[in-house]
């Protein structure tokens, strides 16, 4: 059986019955929007636009991109993606210069659709040059609560999980997470340069009677024990910021000054929902160019393709400033912060239906 309708799809999104069910959504969606371009603005943050177009959609294994090519009039051709992201083009930005920038950026994601994810969403960016990632959290605190005050709620709920959006966030890292939710030693099982120990770590989730496979990787169990026993447990009754990650599982943040092993990423959750990933962002050039190496490799082993990388990228990262920046969900957020139960329900227009 095909996955393919046969004929061209349909949606019912727009007939003016349930555009009036979801256009209080949609409402609320723009005033947090507004609201958080009010915020930066105080802050001193320049907004940027950037192209959605580039040479490699990003580095990283399991994220898959829509790919499409550039025709010259003489009919040469060349591949281009839709990014996954603005990140590489605002790391850009500030290697020339900039400080403080943010954007709401269109991004494509393939493989995706859901509750909470969507192959079109918009994602709001924001780096600050010169600044610690630490900055980060307060930024994300900050904004959970403005979108909360522009809502006119005092919670945010998703299924059967709410947070108080005002409340200081819980910081928890990885180490202790595994040690709390699983009863397991993470960092045991990673060295002081990073190499980390598949058969260790195993053991570890043996005795906390997780199952896996045979043939899992040291980053396959990592995943397991994280959406097994720990996202469930994230943001319940306050948003909550995990943090420390291993540097295997942070391709583009730096190391911990405190700790080698891990890095200067978090990520931020409210209700069991991934709203925010934030690195201190890593300029070492070469250490970047290994990194996505390794990554298109585990890419290519896995589903049998890889993307380019971006080597005006690299240029860039090699005269960057030291700097800090973040990723946030908007979408995800707005839902969070109106009462809707589905990502589609603040998307203006989503994205048509094209399987059964």
């Amino acid at each position: 059986m095909s996955l393919y309708r046969a004929a061209p799809s349909r949606s019912s999104w727009w007939t003016p019955e349930n555009h009036a069910d979801r256009r209080p959504f949609l409402m609320g969606r723009n005033a947090v929007q507004a609201a958080l371009r009010g915020f930066f603005t105080r802050n001193d943050f320049i907004e940027v636009d950037t192209a959605t177009l580039q040479v490699s959609p990003g580095n990283e294994t399991h994220l898959h991109a829509f790919a499409t090519e550039a025709i010259a009039i003489d009919g040469a051709r060349a591949p281009l993606y839709l990014h996954t992201s603005p990140e590489f083009a605002c790391k850009k930005l500030l290697a020339a210069g900039e400080t403080r920038i943010f954007t709401f950026a269109h991004v494509y994601r393939n493989r995706e659709r859901g509750p909470l994810h969507h192959p079109e969403f918009t994602m709001l960016e924001w780096y600050r040059a010169g600044e610690s990632y630490g900055q980060l959290m307060t930024d994300c605190a900050e904004m959970l609560a403005l979108a909360a005050e522009t809502a006119k709620t005092k919670r945010f709920a998703f299924r059967d999980m709410e947070i108080d959006p005002f409340a200081e966030p819980e910081r928890l890292t990885l180490a202790e997470a595994f040690d709390r939710f699983a009863g397991i030693d993470l960092l045991a099982s990673v060295a002081p340069d990073g190499e980390t120990d598949r058969d260790l770590l195993a053991t570890g989730l043996r005795q906390s009677g997780i199952r896996f496979a045979a043939d899992d990787t040291w980053a396959d169990l990592f995943s397991k024990v994280l959406v097994e026993r720990i996202e469930p447990h994230l943001g319940r009754g306050r948003a909550t910021i995990l943090c420390e990650y291993p540097v295997s599982e942070a391709a583009l943040a730096r190391p911990s000054g405190r700790d080698r092993r891990v890095a200067e990423r978090f990520e931020l959750y409210a209700c069991g929902v991934e709203l925010a990933n934030a690195f201190g962002e890593l300029t070492d050039a070469g250490e970047q160019r290994r990194r996505f190496e390794h990554e298109m490799a585990e890419k290519a082993r896995i589903y049998g393709e890889r993307y380019p990388i971006d080597e005006d990228f690299l240029d860039a990262l090699a005269v960057m400033p030291e700097a800090s920046g973040a990723a946030l969900g908007f979408d995800r957020l707005a839902m969070l912060a109106t009462g809707a139960t589905r990502i589609d329900q603040v998307m203006w227009a989503p994205v048509a239906e094209v399987f059964e």
